[in-house]
């Protein structure tokens, strides 16, 4: 097989021709007659050579010298031929064997004699070197010199004594040597050029219907002094181009794997042309993705958050957005909505984030916001309002004056304002008190008088309700009555006092008269 590397060194021809002028240096005589040759000054000769290896082959020579002085002669004759290819130079040797064709000598002069064209055997051997000439890739060489060492034998019939109006006569043995020069042309080479190689790519290698590809043709070992040209074909699609590079639209292309394929030729010869293939894949369009925040994920009543949506198509489609929750409301038809919470219970809030492609394809994702409830309104708690005074009468201590009366008036009114609430009565005296007969007053009793004497104010003059009022004696050393309003849901804090049995009071007929007036 042969090799489709490049050679290393000179790549030798497969067949040379040469022609050129010659030059045969005749030495020899007819015999018997004595006659001799003379050189044959102009001369033509033309040789091919086919070679089998860089080194031997065959030839055949031609050379023909016409006109001599006295004669002429023409050669054919071939044999093997051994050259040394060199870096611009080869140098050759060779043998050959064949017929000549001789004529003369002749003779027109005071002694007349002609011997006629006749057919005889030669043999030469010699060689010479060729120097390559520097253009049209080497194509030329200009043969330097030849030199050839060349016998002809001939036989020209019976001799006849000279003068003779005819033919000479005689054998001939001719020796001499034959040089030339001239042109060598070079045909094809020992070792053929590579073969040319094909090879393909398609970028990308995947895409999407209606995405455009590009075929790309890498071509090696091809001839620069002959123009490649390049056809494409494809099995999905449409492939269109004329050079290494091909476009591919893929619009009418269904999903699925094809394969591209390119030829190259710069000849018809085998090597000089080559194909390649390259596959790629069509996909189907695929849906697109999304993903959904809000900001803030905590919200009051009544508050807002905006909602993203962050969309993402594979192949790039348009993308439109739609949002939905499961409370309130979301406003928005981009990449971002924004839910008001205006009537939504505290709770979370589940909103959709929805993205349509114009192929219809869709995707959704959610997110959540959450409402807070309201803060609980603080605890009621109880309020001291205005205290009574019993300072000022010794002799009814437990006496209801017109000065107690304002500060009751004002409690009746607190009491109408809020009627849930309620009212607590807490009475305390001095341990060091008297009765009015002098006598130390019992403090409880006297403190027990003097919140139940302020009840029954409330309750026969203002119209309160007693459920709504308490009385309570206190550990207080002071000669008052303390009242505390007790919305409705506080607790009084007992600490310190005691209930007061009203049914044990005993009050003087005399005070609780004065007191009622």
């Amino acid at each position: 097989m042969p090799s489709t590397t490049a050679p290393l060194g000179p790549n030798p021809s497969r067949v040379d021709v040469f022609t050129g002028f010659s030059y045969y240096g005749a030495h020899g005589q007819v015999k018997p007659a004595g006659i001799a040759y003379s050189s044959i000054d102009v001369g033509a000769i033309g040789s091919g050579a086919y070679y089998f290896s860089k080194y031997v082959g065959l030839e055949g020579v031609y050379a023909n010298h016409p006109d001599g002085k006295n004669d002429g002669m023409s050669v054919i004759s071939g044999g093997p031929i051994f050259r040394a290819p060199m870096q611009n130079f080869t140098v050759f040797a060779h043998g050959l064997v064949g017929g000549a064709r001789l004529g003369g000598p002749n003779s027109e002069g005071p002694v007349v004699y002609h011997e006629p064209y006749r057919w005889g055997a030669s043999v030469a051997a010699g060689g010479g070197m060729d120097y390559d000439l520097p253009f049209l890739n080497n194509r030329f060489s200009l043969r330097l010199f030849e030199a050839d060492y060349r016998y002809i034998h001939a036989n020209f019939g019976p001799s006849v004594p000279v003068p003779t109006g005819g033919v000479l006569g005689g054998r001939a043995n001719l020796s001499g040597v034959e040089l030339s020069t001239g042109i060598v042309t070079h045909f094809g080479h020992i070792i053929p050029p590579p073969p040319v190689t094909y090879s393909c790519a398609v970028s990308p290698a995947t895409a999407y219907p209606g995405d455009p590809l590009t075929v790309t043709g890498t071509a090696l070992n091809l001839n620069p002094k002959k123009t490649a040209t390049y056809t494409w074909s494809t099995d999905g699609g449409t492939i269109s181009g004329t050079s290494s590079t091909a476009n591919i639209d893929t619009k009418t292309a269904a999903p699925g794997t094809y394969t591209a394929k390119g030829h190259v030729s710069e000849g018809t010869k085998p090597g000089q042309m080559a194909d390649c293939t390259a596959s790629y894949t069509v996909k189907a369009f695929e849906p697109p993705t999304v993903s959904c925040s809000a900001n803030p994920s905590t919200v009051s009543p009544g508050d807002s958050s905006t909602i993203t949506a962050t969309g993402v198509s594979p192949q790039n489609r348009p993308l439109t957005y739609s949002y939905s929750a499961s409370a309130g409301s979301v406003a928005g038809n981009a990449s971002t909505g924004t839910l008001s919470t205006v009537g939504a219970a505290p709770g979370t809030i589940t909103v959709t984030c929805n993205v349509v492609d114009d192929k219809g394809q869709s995707a959704s994702s959610t997110t959540t916001v959450t409402v807070m409830a309201p803060p609980p309104p603080p605890a009621p708690t109880t309020s001291n309002l205005c205290s009574i005074n019993f300072e000022r009468e010794a002799r009814r201590p437990a006496r209801v004056d017109n000065e107690a009366k304002a500060c009751l008036d004002d409690i009746s009114l607190n009491l109408q304002r809020s009627s849930d609430a309620k009212l607590a009565l807490v009475g305390n005296a001095d341990a060091k008190e008297k009765t009015p007969r002098g006598k130390h007053a019992k403090v409880a009793d006297l403190a027990a008088a003097r919140a139940v004497n302020a009840k029954d104010y409330l309750v026969t003059e203002k119209g309160i309700d007693a459920s709504r009022v308490s009385v309570y004696t206190g550990s207080t050393d002071a000669k008052t009555v303390t009242t505390t309003l007790i919305p409705a849901g506080a607790t009084l804090d007992t600490t310190g006092i005691t209930p007061v049995d009203e049914s044990a009071v005993k009050v003087p007929h005399k005070v609780a008269r004065k007191h009622t007036k």
